[in-house]
């Protein structure tokens, strides 16, 4: 595949891996953008239902095969559909009316260390050890750090404490994370050789018609939408650039790299977003989610020490 032969050299992966970076860093912003013209269920379920459709076209153009089959696939698109696309993002664009995508990035940045604790838990193969403890308390830290209950920072000082609404915003995202970690988690044990193109197709139209029905349940009606040219715009930049095209670097960088060394890629994400959200809208990042973002990194590097170490041996022949 040409995506194959472009993550052929270190310069690919590296531009790559940036590229994806950006794409999915500034999609925090687009998606804080478009809030302002979209009920957020519906926001969600409309970029994904072209997405869905779109990556499933691919799929059947490049794949063998694109219909899952037997037990185990089908269990693994609801899992993907139900976990990583209608409740994290369901979450996730909830929670953005009440927090800016730079701050959602920081909180979603703790999606790896949330997936290493949840592994550790539903897994048979995995256990978590003192350090991993340590990493898993260090991003919890991170996010309360983030929310900043006593009122000084998210709260803006209202004293309205846990009960503001930059609060409301971090558990939602916070919950976000949680439920894209569950679904990486439970998709483990499930994955066959189904092209994962096929299955990310599948899972994002099953998510998109779970984001409709969320949606309706909620009161959120599609005469609600306003169509100008910036929900234009941050809808085909969602769809198209940061879902479709986003995608498909992922899945081909997931085989370049692997799993760990793809996860610094949600690392980048919040400074993308920071940057974004201050150019495009002026928002700049509080102290709070600085120091929170450290702390969440500072728990992934612990939970992923070995991996780390190992790379950077391989990578640049240390160790003798």
């Amino acid at each position: 595949m040409y995506s194959e032969k472009l993550l052929s050299s270190p310069t690919g992966v590296a531009a790559g891996f940036l590229l994806l970076a950006t794409l999915w860093g500034t999609s925090f912003v687009a998606i804080e953008a478009g809030l302002a013209y979209f009920p957020p269920l519906l926001f969600a379920g409309v970029r994904y239902v072209i997405a869905g459709i779109v990556v499933l076209a691919y799929a059947t153009v490049v794949s063998e095969r694109w219909i899952p089959r037997g037990r185990d696939e089908w269990a693994g698109v609801a899992v993907a559909g139900v976990f990583v696309i209608a409740a994290y993002h369901g979450l996730l664009y909830v929670g953005e009316l009440y927090v800016s995508g730079a701050i959602a990035a920081v909180v979603v940045s703790l999606s790896p260390v949330l997936t290493a604790a949840f592994a550790a838990l539903l897994l048979p193969n995995e256990r978590l050890g003192p350090f991993e403890i340590a990493g898993f308390a260090l991003g919890l830290v991170g996010v309360v750090v983030i929310a900043d209950p006593t009122g000084a920072g998210l709260a803006g000082g209202d004293g309205s404490g846990i009960l503001s609404p930059g609060v409301i915003g971090v558990v939602l995202t916070f919950l976000a994370a949680v439920a894209f970690s569950i679904g990486a988690v439970l998709l483990r044990p499930l994955r066959t050789d189904l092209p994962i193109a096929a299955l990310q197709g599948w899972a994002m139209v099953l998510g998109a018609v779970l984001l409709f029905g969320g949606a309706g349940v909620l009161g959120e009606s599609p005469g609600a939408i306003v169509w100008n040219a910036t929900s234009v715009l941050s809808l085909a930049y969602l769809t198209v650039l940061s879902g479709v095209v986003a995608f498909l670097i992922y899945f081909a960088l997931l085989d370049a790299v692997g799993p760990t060394q793809l996860h610094l890629v949600g690392y980048v994400e919040p400074m993308v977003a920071a940057a974004g959200s201050w150019v495009l809208l002026g928002h700049l990042i509080e102290a709070e989610a600085l120091v929170g973002f450290v702390a969440i990194l500072a728990g992934f590097v612990a939970l992923e020490r070995r991996e780390i170490a190992a790379y950077v041996t391989t990578r640049y022949g240390l160790g003798g």
